[in-house]
């Protein structure tokens, strides 16, 4: 057999070594997982384990488009404008959710009701409009029926789904610009998207979320938890893009998007230093 090229070998081990990585790091348990890495620009697939193409609720991953919304519609400013303040009733069980916030606030600290007035503010009708845009998963905003406000959080473990594929998708086409949105807004999102991290020198940029699967009388069901962790990582003008879903039967010790960022970030750099930037 002709020995095969010394970038392919780099590759396959690369994937071998992420593969084993990610699988070593996936609690026990384990309902479902999928981890998939993307060239940008040829679609190509550099990593995947697991199934990728079953549809789950976005949560907090959904910030990614609600950054683009917001940047489009003028809602957002900049990284720094504008600054919202929480609004009446309890404070929000997270301490790092708790006063005023900023647009990059919001996106590291993960702050659910600066979401829900960017929503408010959006209105349905250009929520719509963007999700059809988007082609985001199958643009749901009915909610969960039996509560008060079934669509006010729509996106948090609730109607609005999409695959681990359709956020690679998603996210690809964000970076082409191939979205009904301004280059402005494109680069105001990546800028709150930008990680410390740089998993074999490359810089990474994403967003975690996590939530608990619902009982058939749409309650919560805190025995199922489930995470995500999306986004892509850039060296040299090239670009690949992951997403990183896992979902347990069990209760979990932690939010499954912290573990997914962590075993995503792991399992990214071999990945990655086997390609040629």
């Amino acid at each position: 057999m002709a020995a095969l090229p010394g970038r392919t070998v780099r590759a396959l081990a690369g994937t071998a070594l992420a593969l084993l990585a990610l699988a070593s790091a996936v609690p026990a348990q384990a309902a479902e997982d999928c981890f998939i890495v993307t060239d940008l620009e040829s679609g190509r697939v550099l990593a995947k384990q697991g199934l990728c193409a079953a549809r789950h609720p976005p949560n907090s991953t959904f910030k990614v488009a609600l950054a683009l919304m917001g940047f489009d519609a003028g809602l957002l400013k900049s990284d720094d404008r504008p600054v919202l303040t929480p609004p009446p009733g309890p404070e929000p069980q997270r301490e790092e959710a708790r006063g005023p916030q900023t647009p990059r606030s919001w996106m590291v600290n993960s702050v659910v009701w600066y979401s829900q007035a960017l929503v408010r503010e959006l209105g349905e009708e250009r929520l719509r409009a963007y999700l059809k845009g988007f082609a985001y998963g199958n643009e749901n905003m009915g909610g969960v029926k039996g509560q008060e406000a079934p669509g006010a959080n729509f996106w948090l473990s609730s109607s609005l789904r999409l695959s681990p594929r359709e956020q690679v998708d998603f996210l690809r086409r964000m970076l082409k610009g191939e979205l009904p949105v301004s280059p402005e807004a494109v680069a105001g999102t990546m800028r709150l998207m930008a990680l410390p991290e740089q998993p074999a020198g490359w810089q990474a940029f994403g967003k975690t979320g996590s939530g608990f699967q619902r009982l058939e009388d749409g309650s919560i069901d805190p025995t199922r938890p489930f995470g995500w962790f999306v986004g892509f990582a850039q060296k040299q003008g090239h670009t690949a893009v992951f997403v990183r879903y896992t979902a347990l039967d069990i209760a979990s010790p932690e939010p499954l998007g912290l573990v997914a960022r962590r075993q995503a970030l792991n399992a990214l750099a071999p990945v990655l230093a086997a390609q040629k930037p």
